[in-house]
């Protein structure tokens, strides 16, 4: 029944067509039903297919093929259709009538696609009905075989389509053999023949074309990939391929494989993948063997860098399924194998170096089974012993070509074996660590990288039998090995601990004595070097304590003591002692808390969960007095280094026995108790003092606190009470913000641990109390926290006690305005937690709500209730309250817009609107965001018919540049031109505000331009542009709120700048350039450091050189103050010129100052008492002395043009801004205090209260506050 309905169903889909082409199918499915109703005949899948054949017969021509094409796609297309669902005795009776009837179909050239897709899916259908005595008729009589002939050759066609439902047909079929004992389909072996006879005519015809290199003619690759992709689809289906056929099969794709074309290569690949992945089974494992026989047969010759890679690759990938199917058997090959391909390690050829190594990585890492590291036997032991012996042989000369190779190979080697490697492999440690003590050799990176691998599999006990690290006496021929402490720190793990105590821990004493012996003297680089020897002996520490063997015969009281006047008396060795303490209890956390076997876990780590679970325990009775020794060292650490040092008090807590647990929570609750009583007594002048010196001890309280915080999630149940206790006597104190602060994260670190969470359960209304109660004097920097204590105590509220949410209401949402960003974050994030507590009900008793009268009604709890306690802040008495009214409704509103009636939203975006009127900006900004997630968010029917108020509204405050309103005014109203239409809002929208509308349109209708001349490639940078936009916010409310779907966020309404932004993030993306400054003799040296100066990130201009007509180039001449003077002969006469040497000559031939001369004289006095070293009177009166020497720089001006820079001075237009131009006063001024922009700069002018003179430069700058660095002359006030 459910067959004849799914019929029906795609029937029904075609009497009603949506294309023209599927008209005339529709018109001839009608016509069928209205002869079978005539006839009085059901609608069943067996009379449609009769009627369907009639229509065949009568439709395709058996000698001219179709009569009419319209009418022949149709009822194929309606016969593919239907005989799914016909029984599959008629099917077999009928296949020779339906075969001759579509053989015209599938074998004329000028058939079209549509027809010849049909035909196939309708041999498809008969194929699979057909039973094991069709199969066995010949391919010349009307058979299966004649069919599956048809279909191969359409297999390879030119159409992609068609060759796709040739391959789909071919491989349902051969998915699908009749029932028999072959383990092949019966035409398996006649497809594979077909396709393989198809590959070898096509790789012979493209090797006769082209010779001289392997299948270079372009023109016939894509008949070999299409013939190449028939060979995957039927070994695909067929389990392989079948046995008899696999020996030519291999050779040909092996030949294809050296093609240069990489898409042949990758296509050969893939098809012995799927032959592979084929065996894969049970059923079909039985031809590997005989697979990797052929392809070992088909060994290349040694240097064939074409072929061979290939080939090893092949052998790779067989040799890890045969693995996987017989492991046993492909381990006892392994040594031949690692012969055979370890050979090719000596070639030439680099590729072939390379796929030889990958192939020796492959096989050690696929091939060696774990019960042979495990539960080795004797003969694996022999195996492993052949292994060693290879690997020990690759390091001889003849393949030092291939060393490389040879390193990677080995440390997959010692992956491999673990700590079986030893003493397999001693000797090949011994032999690279000598190669790395050698200063000539150049692979000491390679060379690390092995001896590391080797530490991580026999461990650093046997590595320094072999290398020793001779530090304190090296010997004649035994150099010290300082290099190996770095790879140890790096590599050593899961090793004994004892190894450490009894190697490295004398050696550190011995060290640090040396130390210590050159007492308060200065340092020797010796004494330097010893001291680094030791913190990198220590720096092992954290390795030998990553999950050690040896834990309860390694750390005894010895050990612990060691390591405890470590922590009191070396600070700089802290961090790894603590590192250490730490991973000893979380590696062996670890193990226990893993979901891996325990086979896989003696195999990685040698460590079984009941050896995890009895180091814990040995732990365990150290850990009160360890943790006493870090409860020290944490409170004699500043701050800011004392994070690793809680992390392993964290640790230590979590395995500390109960008993202990509360003795050490005792004594911390004591010490705390008295630090704040002796706090509170302490006077705010000393507390003062304490807060002026820098890098001083926090307080004794902060401390007690953080070790108390650290220990609340392992305290028993029985701890609780004291620990609010604590709380409550700390939050009301709003004199110690950070002791306040750390108050409140009790609270959050409970919620994390079961018991803790059932406390809060139970407490539930003493915290509220307590919340509400120190409000007040709750501090700025504890206000995240507070947010999130109050979200945790929300988390946990009974639906009887959610008068807590309109208590606490008020200071959350005012929260939401909060300067830090991440209280804001907590605020809003918390105004979500109420809603959804609202929303899943329960009873507010409002008598209970501070302020409100004893006998007010209870309310029941719902979203819209929610919804009215965050509007009352909307008649806050301050702007800043009605602001984060709000920015609270607009967050709420965008969480749960969805689950809101439209009459609650229509009244609450009805009352924010309003707000738009408002003169205040701080609550005009909120009601922006409002508009903008409501737009965005809401239903159309909601914003529509408030356009026509909310549109001119915003365009009011489209004029205000401040605060970026504009820029989100114009986000919103593209938004709405997206949403509504450009008429719907152009409609609404002010006469004089529509050139906003019409700037929008055009900068999308310019992007929509640029998008369709670009195509795809602009489409996909658009996409990528968008998808990191989107990555600049956090959230999705951020992105609806800040967020902007135009490319131009620039102030400007013209159309011209709109994309402005978009221009210069290209020109961000593309990267700056930068030109090169050279000099004309010689062209810079980008090695000196000095050319970073020559390297500009604006184009340099050539300046041209002056007119050679004759005319002088004088110096520029000053002033008496300095100023930079222009103008002929006439100006005044008290002008100064400088010299070569920077000396001043004075104007019209005058006397040296202090010559003798009564012009000398004078001249020293104007120096005296108005030039630049001049003793000067500052503010407030004071005299100001200048100890600059004078520095000048010799400025040649051109005299030609000078009239008409006269003239331009004269009219007072200040001429082009520039070096050398006169400004307003005429005048160009340095110095001064600053100027606030470049034009107050030049001349000093208007904008500095002076006045314009007639003297050029010499009134003109004096009394401008402004200045140009790049001006000369020094204005003065």
């Amino acid at each position: 029944m459910d067959e004849v309905v799914s019929l029906a169903e795609k029937l029904e889909k075609i009497k009603s067509p949506k294309l023209q082409n599927q008209r005339e199918t529709a018109v001839v499915l009608s016509a069928i039903e209205d002869t079978l109703r005539s006839q009085n005949h059901g609608f069943t899948p067996t009379a449609y297919f009769a009627a369907l054949l009639a229509l065949l017969t009568q439709a395709i021509s058996a000698s001219k093929g179709p009569v009419n094409k319209e009418l022949a796609a149709s009822v194929v297309y309606l016969l593919d259709l239907v005989t799914p669902y016909v029984p599959t005795p008629i099917l077999r009776s009928k296949f020779s009538q339906i075969l001759t009837s579509l053989a015209p179909a599938l074998t004329l050239q000028d058939i079209e696609a549509p027809l010849l897709r049909s035909s196939i899916g309708c041999l498809e259908t008969l194929l699979v009905a057909q039973d094991a005595a069709a199969w066995t008729l010949p391919q010349t009589q009307i058979g299966p075989r004649r069919a599956i002939a048809g279909l191969l050759v359409l297999a390879v066609d030119h159409r992609p389509k068609v060759r796709k439902r040739s391959h789909d047909a071919l491989t349902k079929v051969l998915k699908n053999p009749p029932p028999s004992p072959a383990l092949d389909h019966p035409a398996a072996d006649m497809c594979a023949e077909t396709a393989l006879h198809n590959l070898n005519d096509l790789v012979q015809l493209a090797g006769k074309k082209h010779k001289a290199r392997a299948y270079g003619n372009e023109e016939h690759h894509p008949s070999l990939m299409h013939a190449l992709q028939l060979v995957k689809s039927i070994a695909a289906a067929s389990g392989g391929w079948p046995t008899k056929k696999m020996d030519s099969l291999c050779e040909c794709l092996l030949n294809i494989s050296k093609s240069s074309n990489e898409y042949l290569t990758m296509s050969v690949f893939e098809v012995f993948e799927i032959i592979f992945a084929g065996m894969a089974d049970e059923t079909a494992s039985s031809k590997l063997p005989r697979l990797m026989e052929v392809i070992s047969d088909l060994r290349p010759s040694q240097n064939d860098s074409q072929l061979l890679p290939p080939w090893i690759a092949v052998i790779s990938r067989g040799y890890d399924v045969s693995a996987q199917l017989h492991p046993d058997e492909t381990f006892q090959k392994l040594p031949e194998l690692f012969d055979l391909i370890s050979g090719f390690l000596t070639s030439m050829s680099h590729n072939i170096r390379i796929s030889a190594s990958e192939c020796l990585i492959s096989f050690l890492t696929n091939c060696i089974p774990m019960t042979t590291i495990t539960e080795a036997s004797i003969f694996d032991d022999k195996i492993l012993e052949k292994l060693g012996k290879a690997a020990i042989d690759l390091l001889s000369v003849k393949y030092q070509a291939a060393w490389i190779e040879v390193f990677n190979v080995i440390s997959a080697l010692f992956d491999a074996l673990k700590w079986k490697a030893t003493p397999l492999l001693n000797e090949v440690v011994k032999t690279i660590g000598e190669l790395r003590g050698n200063e000539s050799f150049n692979g000491n990176k390679e060379a690390d990288i092995v001896l590391g691998k080797a530490i991580e599999a026999v461990g650093p006990e046997v590595v320094l039998n072999i290398l020793p690290l001779n530090l304190l006496k090296p010997k004649a021929g035994q150099p010290g090995r300082a290099w190996l402490l770095p790879i140890l720190r790096e590599h050593v793990i899961n090793t004994n601990l004892m190894h450490f105590r009894l190697e490295f821990v004398p050696l550190s004493e011995t060290v640090y004595q040396k130390v210590v012996d050159n007492g308060a003297a200065e340092k020797t680089m010796e004494v330097k070097i010893y001291e680094t020897l030791v913190s990198q002996i220590w720096a092992l520490l954290p390795g030998y304590c990553t999950l050690p063997l040896d834990v309860t015969e390694a750390f005894d009281q010895t050990f612990a003591e060691l390591l405890a006047n470590l922590l009191y008396k070396q600070t700089e060795l802290r961090a790894d002692v603590c590192k250490a303490l730490q991973l000893l209890v979380d590696t062996n956390k670890e193990i226990l808390s893993t979901e891996s076997t325990e086979e896989n876990l003696l195999l990685q780590r040698r460590i079984t969960r009941s050896s995890a679970k009895r180091n814990l325990d040995h732990l365990a009775s150290f850990a009160g007095n360890l943790l006493a020794v870090l409860f020290n060292v944490y409170s004699q650490t500043l701050p800011q280094f004392r994070g690793y040092i809680l992390q392993c008090i964290n640790a230590y807590l979590s395995i500390t026995p109960e008993k202990e647990l509360l003795e050490t929570f005792a004594r911390v609750t004591g010490m705390l108790e008295a630090a704040l009583a002796e706090s509170i007594a302490q006077t705010q002048a000393d507390k003062q003092k304490q807060k002026q010196s820098e890098n001083k001890m926090p307080p004794t309280s902060h401390t007690l606190m953080d070790l108390i915080i650290t220990l609340s999630i392992y305290l028993p149940r029985s701890s609780f009470p004291t620990l609010f206790s604590l709380a409550a006597l700390i939050l009301p104190q709003s004199s110690d913000p950070q002791l306040q602060k750390k108050a409140y994260k009790l609270l959050p670190r409970l919620a994390t641990s079961p018991a803790g969470e059932l406390a809060l359960q139970d407490r539930n209304a003493e915290l509220q109390q307590l919340l509400l109660t120190s409000s007040s004097s709750a501090s700025a920097p504890s206000r995240r926290d507070r947010l999130a204590a109050i979200a945790v105590v929300t988390s946990y509220l009974p639906s009887t006690s959610l008068h807590f949410i309109p208590s606490i209401l008020s200071e959350v949402v005012i929260s939401a305005k909060e300067v830090n960003e991440k209280a804001r974050t907590a605020a809003f994030d918390l105004l979500v937690l109420m809603g959804n507590k609202m929303a899943d009900g329960g009873t507010i008793a409002q008598s209970q709500i501070p302020h409100m009268p004893a006998n007010a009604p209870n309310a029941e709890a719902t979203l819209e209730e929610f919804f009215t306690m965050v509007s009352a802040g909307l008649a806050g008495s301050t702007p800043h309250m009605i602001s984060a009214s709000i920015t609270a409704l607009t967050r709420i509103l965008y969480e749960f817009h969805a689950k809101l009636p439209e009459r609650v939203l229509e009244d609450l975006v009805s009352t924010i609107a309003i707000f738009l009127d408002s003169n205040n900006r701080e609550i005009v900004r909120s009601v922006l965001g409002f508009v903008k997630v409501a737009v965005v968010s809401l239903p159309e029917n909601i914003i529509r018919p408030r356009l026509e108020a909310l549109i001119p509204n915003l365009m009011g405050w489209s004029h205000e540049h401040k605060a970026r309103f504009r820029a989100k005014v114009k986000h919103i109203v593209e938004r709405m031109m997206r949403r509504f239409g450009v008429e719907a809002v152009e409609k609404y929208c002010p006469e004089a505000d529509k050139k906003l509308i019409h700037s929008i349109r055009k900068s999308r209708e310019k992007s929509k331009r640029k998008k369709e001349a670009g195509g795809d490639t602009v489409e996909g940078e658009a996409d990528d542009k968008q998808t990191k936009r989107k990555s600049r916010f956090e959230s999705e409310f951020d992105e609806a709120v800040y967020g902007s779907g135009s490319d131009a966020e620039n102030s400007d309404g013209s159309a011209d700048n709109s994309n402005s932004e978009d221009d210069s993030n290209t020109r961000k993306r593309k990267g700056g350039k930068t030109y090169i400054v050279e000099d004309e003799d010689e062209p810079l040296d980008l090695l000196d450091r000095k050319a970073l100066g020559n390297i500009s990130s604006t184009k340099p201009v050539r300046f041209k050189p002056g007119p050679t007509n004759g005319k002088a180039r004088t110096k520029a001449k000053t002033d008496l103050d300095g100023k930079l003077v222009f103008g002929g002969d006439d100006d005044d006469a008290m002008m100064l010129d400088f010299d070569a040497s920077g000396n001043t000559n004075h104007a019209r031939g005058a006397e040296e100052p202090g010559d003798g001369s009564l012009e000398g004289g004078i001249n020293a006095y104007v120096d005296a008492i108005r030039g630049r070293d001049a003793v000067q009177r500052g503010r407030g009166g004071r005299l100001k002395f200048s100890n600059r020497k004078e520095k000048v720089d010799d400025m040649e001006i051109d005299e030609d043009g000078e009239g008409e820079r006269e003239k331009s001075r004269a009219k007072g237009s200040g001429g082009p801004k520039r070096m050398g131009s006169a400004g307003r006063g005429g005048g160009v001024a340095r110095g001064g205090r600053g100027g606030k922009d470049q034009r107050r700069s030049f001349g000093g002018g208007k904008p500095g209260g002076g006045r314009v003179s007639k003297n050029v430069g010499r009134e003109g700058a004096r009394g401008g506050r402004g200045g140009s660095k790049n001006g000369v002359g020094r204005g003065r006030r």
